[in-house]
């Protein structure tokens, strides 16, 4: 059995951004296997740029990123509920099921072994009686957990999460913190971009804090300090680059 001492994302004087825009400069670090991470920050930090370069939607201008080798290794993302078009007529159901895609692709057919994983995701995230609605008739709370379900069908040992609580109210932020502890009990590799550091304190043993740059990466207690809290703010300021 490998040990939660092996990276599973290593970042090698990663930087990233558009054109000649740099929004995330010189970070290295890693995320080892079965760690639960904060990644924290100012707004313009860089944190979803971070997530989007460790997922490939963003290429590195400098610098690599590394991902775990094993063949049955896998990471999943949950975006914003801002980048979803709640527009499109999709079912709580069939946005579910799309997490299995996977493992059922294009044209095998969808099992009753894989229904029973849809119906059992809802089930898990409060939404059982759901499955019909078309998304843009979920409330916000109701769509992340949708969301929610979907990366429990993408059964990765990796999950990558972006602002999972934004727009949510405290009895949603409750029970999917309470999932992805089950996930990381579960020996899985959780990181998730926050804004509450009260929450981060309270669930979240590891924390990065980013600032356009590394400002700490470590232990949430030695990474939280009001030193580097003020550094960080300086910095995205541009009052120290």
């Amino acid at each position: 059995m490998v040990g939660r001492d092996v990276a599973v994302i290593e970042l090698d004087q990663v930087s990233l951004g558009w054109r000649d825009r740099v929004a995330v400069r010189d970070v290295s670090g890693a995320f080892e296997r079965g760690s639960l991470t904060a990644i924290v920050g100012p707004n313009g930090a860089g944190k979803s740029t971070l997530l989007k370069g460790i997922t490939g939607l963003v290429s590195p201008l400098r610098g690599r990123i590394r991902t775990s080798g094993r063949a049955d290794s896998h990471i999943a993302c949950l975006p914003q509920l801002g980048e979803l078009d709640r527009s499109f007529p999709i079912s709580t159901y069939d946005l579910v099921a799309m997490g299995a895609w996977r493992r059922v692709g294009a044209w095998k057919r969808f099992s009753a072994q894989e229904h029973e994983r849809v119906r059992s995701a809802l089930e898990a995230v409060g939404l059982a009686d759901f499955g019909h609605r078309i998304i843009g008739t979920l409330s916000g709370g109701q769509l992340q957990r949708a969301l929610f379900a979907r990366l429990m069908l993408h059964d990765a040992d990796t999950l990558l999460l972006d602002e999972p609580f934004a727009a949510v109210d405290m009895a949603t932020t409750e029970d999917l913190m309470a999932l992805l502890h089950r996930w990381h009990d579960e020996g899985r590799t959780v990181v998730a971009v926050l804004h509450d550091l009260d929450l981060v304190r309270r669930h979240f043993p590891q924390c990065l804090l980013l600032a356009g740059q590394l400002v700490a990466w470590g232990r949430t207690d030695d990474v939280l300090t009001p030193e580097n809290l003020h550094l960080a703010r300086h910095l995205c300021a541009g009052d120290f680059l």
